[in-house]
């Protein structure tokens, strides 16, 4: 509304004029509020179905994998061409050497209820012994022990420790550096796969099955 539209209104008039220019865009906001929310949901929908179905078709897959490695190995095994101590993990090349799958056998560290008495007789003897001598190896033999976030013991730490256990001879030390490795054991969590194939320059090329890395 120009100045000279309202020359000649009187204020009452000019005052319904702009109240009403107020909820005309009030109406034009909200409508572009309701497109714009309208237009967001059917994405979300959209692309959150599709995961839907993609994951569905993930779960489908692996468990086709799963079922169909596992009689591959039997035939290995039975043809001679995989050990019967094998701990699940092989590959099968095709005949015209461009295409490749891969198992892979996925395990995780665990110890059992041992563990906790062995991490408490080695601090027993940290605190009491070494930390009298050496803080600083004292602080690097404690973080050995210490437990991660979900309260397990972390593999590498360990490890390390266990590299140290004929530096001591306390019983504790002993007893407990053994105790940690009798509790030890690799729990299967399951099989991954890799699926490759051969490009001109002969090179394997694994077809990426990994989403954020596409």
């Amino acid at each position: 509304m120009n100045i000279e539209a309202l020359q000649g209104l009187t204020i009452e008039q000019i005052e319904a004029a702009l109240s009403e220019k107020k909820k005309q865009a009030q109406a034009d906001r909200e409508k572009e509020a309701k497109a714009y929310v309208q237009h967001r949901d059917f994405v979300i929908e959209q692309m959150i179905g599709m995961a839907v179905d993609i994951e569905q078709m993930m779960v489908d897959f692996k468990a086709y994998c799963n079922e169909t490695m596992d009689d591959q190995a039997s035939n290995l095994e039975a043809y001679g061409k995989l050990r019967g101590n094998s701990k699940g993990g092989f590959a099968i090349t095709h005949t015209d050497s461009t295409r490749r799958v891969i198992r892979i056998r996925r395990t995780e560290p665990q110890w059992d209820e041992r563990a906790g008495k062995a991490v408490g007789m080695i601090r027993d003897f940290l605190n009491e012994t070494v930390k009298k001598h050496n803080k600083k190896l004292f602080q690097i033999l404690m973080t050995f022990v210490e437990r991660n976030e979900e309260g397990d013991l972390e593999y590498a730490r360990v490890m390390n420790l266990i590299q140290h256990e004929d530096k001591y001879t306390d019983p504790r030390w002993v007893e407990g550096i053994n105790l940690i490795k009798e509790s030890y054991s690799n729990r299967l969590k399951g099989y991954g796969y890799e699926f490759k194939v051969a490009k001109e320059d002969g090179k394997w090329h694994t077809i990426n099955m990994t989403f954020a890395s596409i």
